[in-house]
């Protein structure tokens, strides 16, 4: 009901704009209409894991970490909160009588490409490498975000990118993604379409790469016929920056931007973050594109304003408080958030630490506030460090050695010698927390990144070798190591599988991320993270990174043994899960539902991600036949001796056609655990 009566508003507000005005109302910097009432509004604005760009906010883990959590329902909590923060700032902003770029209500977010690669550097931006994870933590985050009034959104949440877009980023405006239909329907477009059906996202944007031949912000196939056609997607489409300019610069699919600007909108970009809009009255002039694909197109932008409450007086969300943005119980949100981010990768029986050792902190990520924040970051009031974390989270005695430079091997003779410093500290330690890795300058978006030739991109998954050299020399002690890595995506930890007592993944871990930490390193939470993507043990495993074939790409597909598989975790105390049981189905529905027990054996209260797997029996030698397939997932709670039982469903037609068993209905042989497999 209410949208039929925002879709006619606007019918009737666009009516009274001229050609050129409409035009104008379709670019990212949409200017006033002051004679209809119509304020300036910049649509641009980021909230990936905060509000980003826009000055204080709570800062959440990186999308990545909140993977991690394997919890849709904390993530909808968390993009409730980031979605208030937003509210709130717009609020305050439109005093100023209009709003500027990172201070409206139309979030460019969540990432919610596929992380094929780890060597690509924006994939700590996304929620892994599975379709069914990043579907259901996707649709979380938008419900989140959007809100659930009646009548008007909270923020309105934008897919991207829209589609196959995982790198090269040096390449991305002129790249040219291949995929075969199997893989783009059973790997890249599957988390979009689960989102559409179960979250009714606002808008989509479009990717800079080509898909088969054809520019994502223009392509009949992607936004005509799968998206519009197929997934029922009702929302607008957005560009991603500049890319309609680069249909004809570098796709050079077309001869000019006026070109490029009538393909876009023919095909059902409605806005664009850029200038080539403005060629659009070039366009209408040429025949290339009719005033009337333009007029719709403006209608569903100020359908979806009007949705917002931009022109309301009775919208629910205009009483959000400024005083909600970097609030006490965001914080503590977040805490809790970095918590079940925290993933237990090894653990010989060090951790948790005792109060009475003495601990030597080491490396280049312990006290880099950079590593807490990742990337599209707002700016918090407030964060603590890991190497702050643990020294505000112990009695014992701490001491801190840099080691080394994060990347950098080159030392002037006149400079500081770190190696020799960290060596003497762990020398004076019981056990020696390293924390390392990586940071959001060595693995980011174009232009983001150190590494100029790669950009953002990186070249292998190694330690840098400044740290390598670091490891070998605290390894050399003989003192227990509790390695930290701190990352956004996979990096080889064979050697320190090899040689530590207990191994740590912290991706970037938000404000809290210090506070988070030192909880679990010293035993207050009990780790309960799982891995979103494969830790594979060397950059030898993996395809070349332009190539955009699943064959041995991700758990689904690889060949390999991968050093810790996705889904995996270890916890503080013990479960027995299983065995499942497959529930009769309810007539010919599309349904399936099994039934498991889980009990915390141990002796400390815990989590437990319960992950069901359908298994493809006779996976074909070129690996084009998954081996497994995540379907389901659910995370439990259990005190010492407690027993539940979870019921997990999951609809068929959900799932890729590769992984159906034969094309008929799986029984329970198709069906396994996680640690069955």
């Amino acid at each position: 009901m209410m949208e039929e009566i925002y879709r006619q508003k606007a019918k009737e507000l666009v009516a009274q704009m001229t050609l050129a005005e409409k035009i104008a109302q379709m670019r990212y910097d949409a200017p006033a209409i002051e004679q209809l009432g119509i304020p300036a509004y910049n649509w641009w604005n980021e909230c990936l894991h905060g509000v980003a760009r826009s000055g204080n906010a709570t800062v959440f883990p990186q999308v990545i970490a909140m993977a991690a959590s394997f919890d849709p329902d904390l993530l909808q909590e968390t993009a409730a909160a980031i979605s208030d923060e937003a509210r709130a700032k717009y609020n305050e902003y439109r005093q100023f009588g209009d709003t500027g770029i990172y201070q409206g209500l139309t979030m460019w977010s969540p990432n919610i490409n596929i992380f094929r690669d780890p060597r690509w550097g924006r994939g700590h931006e996304t929620y892994g490498e599975d379709p069914h994870l990043t579907g259901r933590m996707g649709t979380a985050f938008v419900r989140g975000l959007q809100g659930d009034d009646p009548c008007y959104r909270k923020v309105d949440a934008t897919l991207k990118h829209y589609a196959v877009h995982s790198g090269p980023e040096a390449k991305r405006h002129g790249f040219d993604a291949q995929v075969s239909r199997q893989d783009l329907y059973g790997t890249y477009l599957r988390a979009f379409r689960y989102c559409i059906e179960n979250a009714d996202p606002s808008a989509v944007m479009g990717a800079y790469n080509r898909v088969n031949g054809e520019p994502c912000c223009a392509s009949k196939t992607l936004l005509q016929d799968i998206l519009t056609g197929e997934f029922g997607f009702d929302g607008y489409v957005v560009s991603d920056c500049g890319a309609i300019c680069d249909i004809n610069k570098h796709h050079q699919v077309t001869a000019n931007e006026a070109e490029s600007a009538a393909l876009a909108v023919n095909n059902g970009c409605q806005l664009n973050c850029g200038d080539a809009y403005k060629w659009l009255k070039t366009a209408v002039a040429l025949n290339l594109v009719g005033e009337d694909a333009i007029t719709a197109a403006v209608e569903k932008l100020f359908a979806a304003r009007l949705r917002l409450g931009m022109f309301a007086n009775d919208c629910i969300y205009d009483q959000i408080p400024y005083s909600v943005v970097d609030c006490d119980r965001h914080r503590e949100l977040n805490l809790r958030m970095a918590r079940e981010s925290l993933v237990l990768l090894k653990n010989n029986g060090i951790l948790p630490l005792r109060g009475d050792q003495t601990i030597a902190v080491i490396g280049p990520n312990a006290d880099d506030r950079s590593v807490l924040l990742g990337n599209y970051n707002g700016t918090p009031s407030h964060c603590t460090t890991i190497l702050e974390g643990i020294q505000d989270g112990t009695s014992a005695r701490v001491r801190y050695a840099r080691g080394c430079d994060i990347f950098s091997g080159e030392i002037h003779p006149w400079a500081e010698h770190p190696l020799r410093e960290a060596v003497l500290a762990a020398r004076s330690a019981d056990v020696a927390v390293m924390v390392m890795g990586l940071n959001p300058l060595m693995e980011g978006e174009e232009g983001d990144a150190y590494n100029g030739a790669m950009s953002g991109d990186r070249v292998d998954i190694d330690l840098p070798a400044p740290q390598r050299t670091l490891f070998a020399a605290i390894a050399a002690t003989g003192k227990p190591i509790v390695f930290i890595n701190v990352s956004g995506s996979c990096v080889s930890l064979t050697e320190q599988d090899a040689a530590c007592a207990a191994i740590v993944q912290c991706f970037y871990p938000g404000a809290e991320g210090g506070r988070a930490l030192a909880d679990v390193l010293f035993g207050r939470a009990n780790p309960c993270g799982k891995l979103p993507v494969t830790f594979y043990r060397s950059t030898a495993d993996l395809p070349p990174f332009e190539d955009y074939a699943m064959t041995n790409r991700t758990y689904r597909y690889f060949q390999g043994q991968p050093l810790y598989p996705f889904g995996y975790g270890l916890s503080y105390t013990r479960f027995k899960t299983g065995p499942l049981t497959l529930l009769p189905a309810q007539g010919a529905c599309d349904v399936l539902t099994v039934s498991i027990p889980v009990r915390n054996t141990g002796d400390r209260p815990g989590c437990e991600v319960v992950q069901l797997y359908l298994k493809t029996r006779e996976p074909d030698r070129s690996g084009r036949q998954p081996g497994r397939t995540l379907i389901a997932f659910a995370k439990v709670s259990l005190q010492p001796g407690e027993t539940k039982t979870v019921q997990l469903s999951c609809r068929l037609s959900d799932l890729p056609e590769d992984c159906l068993p034969y094309g008929r209905r799986p029984d329970p042989a198709d069906l396994a655990l996680f640690g069955e497999l």
